[in-house]
């Protein structure tokens, strides 16, 4: 589906000359202080998350079969996979696919997108050995004693 975008500003002055665009495609309404806005016909946005849902659940169903085919589906279009240990692939794929299950199933998908910046952020940091190893530890401890709060019940 084709997108047009317009300023926010257009559509609150004349609705009348954005709203028939949603014949042909999906409104992104610009705004300068926020988040852009989606506008999208009903029929569109249901045929879409049922289509994500049937997608998660076919998935799903292979990574139950094959966890190993899953992770190299997954792989192919996250690439970065390939820069975690083999452990956290495969608990990455677990998550993402738990998430992604649960968001096609209710609609909330931004915990699925959340998700999956903390693994490719996680996988960046895997791919600078340094890196890594400066943040497995061992930790100095150096910061300043502090005192055991007092009781005052």
């Amino acid at each position: 589906m084709t997108t047009k975008s317009f300023p926010y500003s257009a559509f609150l002055r004349g609705p009348s000359e954005v709203l028939p665009t949603l014949d042909n495609a999906d409104v992104i309404l610009e705004r300068r202080d926020d988040e852009n806005l989606i506008l999208m016909r009903a029929e569109r946005f249901q045929a879409g998350m049922t289509s994500l849902r049937i997608a998660a659940r076919a998935l799903a169903i292979v990574a139950r079969r094959n966890s190993a085919l899953a992770e190299e589906v997954l792989a192919e279009e996250l690439p970065w996979l390939t820069w975690l240990p083999e452990t956290e692939r495969q608990e990455c794929v677990r998550e993402l696919l738990s998430h992604l299950m649960a968001g096609a199933d209710t609609g909330e998908l931004l915990p699925f997108g959340r998700s999956l910046t903390s693994w490719r952020s996680t996988a960046v940091i895997w791919s600078d050995p340094h890196l890594a190893g400066e943040l497995q530890g061992p930790f100095a401890g150096d910061g300043a004693e502090v005192a055991r709060p007092k009781d005052d019940s």
